[in-house]
């Protein structure tokens, strides 16, 4: 597949006040690709579309050049101490991702040009915790590479972290465009992660995004390119033949990974969930889906703000989760699994 291209553009006027706006506002003139104004880019209206999937579909391919005004960074537990925001919202259509609710009547995507800004408040995060490491994820909110072609925040912030002692930044992706970011200064203080999953979970549930084959070549990429690596295995999928389905991609990763590399490899294994809100959401923007949310076939957890969602029950759960890490056990027995949930 080919990178992102933006089907429609808005700018705040003052992103132009910074070197990346401006250059962002010449790049997409020079693509020929329309360019609108908004006020914020909290605020963007009159993207186009005759209902309302039609103005999601739209909205997933339209791009706010804004600048990031709260620079209070949030936090970010298990993955990091804190999110470093460099952009919100996603090119994918992955038919069980959380930003579907959490992204609510917004689901365009962001990027902010005011990167020096960024920076400045991540270096005083890293001084208040003098002596620690302190970790930032960026791609808490979109998939920061899927985008960073055409604006190389990641990139610069990859350079950024690398000139620090003790900071350190970590990001995943559904994407294989990374030959740009394989010669940034890194120092190992970035771990880039992919998000990778069986391939039947990826041809039926993350349309828009790039193939289990692209991937997994592209991590063997970064790889040698000396990233501390990882991978998230996102959502755990109870598909018919799950357990062939997930043999094969270790399989690949196995055949694909210098050995070099699995000395220091990360794996976070999240279950597929969901809420009823996002359940009624993804009903309604993808009708055809084969996603299994089946209520009475799962069991309630509740969340720690009141909140619960709808997991596979104890003994699914726990045969997803020992078939899995005894795959990682077999193929990749120095890797460290950083959580389950």
């Amino acid at each position: 597949m080919k990178p992102f291209v933006p089907q429609l553009v808005y700018i705040e006027p003052k992103a132009l006040d910074y070197p990346l706006g401006r250059e962002l506002k010449e790049k997409f003139e020079g693509m020929g690709i329309e360019i609108r104004e908004t006020t914020s880019h909290n605020q963007v209206r009159g993207i186009p579309g005759e209902n309302e999937n039609q103005v999601y579909r739209n909205a997933k391919s339209t791009l706010v050049v804004g600048i990031r005004k709260t620079l209070k960074f949030e936090t970010s537990k298990p993955s990091a101490e804190y999110a470093i925001p460099l952009a919100t919202g996603c090119m994918g259509h992955c038919h069980y991702c959380y930003l579907q609710t959490t992204m609510g009547d917004k689901p365009y995507i962001r990027t902010y040009v005011n990167l020096e800004d960024i920076f400045d408040a991540a270096s005083k995060y890293i001084k208040e915790r003098e002596g620690e490491i302190t970790r930032f994820e960026a791609a808490c909110t979109s998939d920061i590479v899927g985008l960073d072609h055409l604006t190389h925040s990641l990139k610069k912030t990859i350079e950024f972290i690398g000139q620090t002692d003790l900071g350190r930044l970590r990001f995943v992706t559904k994407y294989h465009h990374v030959d740009h970011l394989l010669d940034a200064k890194h120092n190992g203080n970035s771990r880039f992660r992919f998000s990778l999953n069986s391939n039947y979970v990826i041809k039926n549930f993350e349309p828009g995004t790039s193939s289990f084959d692209k991937r997994i070549e592209a991590a063997g990429k970064v790889a040698k390119a000396n990233y501390p690596l990882g991978f998230i295995l996102a959502p755990l999928y109870r598909h018919e033949n799950w357990e062939e389905g997930y043999l094969e991609l270790f399989e690949k990763l196995e055949a694909t990974l210098p050995n070099y590399a699995t000395k220091d490899l990360t794996f976070e294994l999240i279950q597929h969930r969901f809420t009823k809100t996002a359940k009624n959401t993804i009903i309604k923007r993808y009708p055809k889906s084969k996603l299994e949310m089946n209520e009475e076939e799962r069991k309630y957890k509740w969340g720690k703000y009141g909140r619960g969602k709808y997991v596979y029950k104890n003994e699914e759960s726990d045969e997803l989760r020992n078939t899995i890490e005894g795959y990682i056990e077999k193929f990749f027995p120095s890797a460290k699994i950083e959580y389950y949930t």
